[in-house]
């Protein structure tokens, strides 16, 4: 799958979220995450190619694989956990190839910073195909999602 955006979702009463739409790579499914502020606004600015003065947290930790050797090889939403998605990164480095347990948001950062490989499990694919399904406030949000447009981010000079 691919990163295709960042959304800023209006929900019911007002209520604002953001999310990570992904898209099937040769395909036409799509995968709608529920993200962080923070981590929405991170990877809109890497999606838009804006540069800081200063590394922000995940040039920083991209740096920081670099610099001990390792290299990220792939990200996996792989799995969901207490109705939340979790991923797997894989890392290759001085030791071998390593597993480590992430937040998808926080993979996706990284992958996309690096350009590492994103796959979706099918099971993950399914959960959230049936989500999006229905009269129910989150499925009406997640569907909404997809026709969003993304979200920018612009230097203020």
């Amino acid at each position: 799958m691919r990163v295709s955006k960042v959304v800023g979702v209006g929900g019911a009463e007002d209520e604002m979220f953001e999310a990570i739409v992904l898209d099937e790579v040769g395909g036409n499914r799509h995968l709608v995450i529920q993200v962080g502020s923070p981590e929405a606004f991170g990877l809109a600015a890497t999606l838009g190619g804006i540069a800081f003065g200063r590394p922000m947290t995940y040039q920083f930790m991209a740096a920081l694989v670099e610099s001990l050797g390792g290299q990220v090889r792939q990200v996996r939403i792989d799995r969901v956990v207490a109705g939340a998605y979790a991923a797997t990164m894989e890392v290759d480095g001085p030791l071998g190839a390593r597993l480590v347990d992430a937040r998808p948001s926080d993979a996706l950062n990284l992958a996309a910073l690096v350009g590492a490989a994103v796959f979706v499990v099918p099971e993950v694919l399914a959960d959230n195909e049936r989500r999006q399904q229905g009269d129910s406030a989150e499925a009406a949000s997640l569907r909404r999602a997809l026709e969003l447009p993304p979200v920018t981010i612009r230097h203020v000079h």
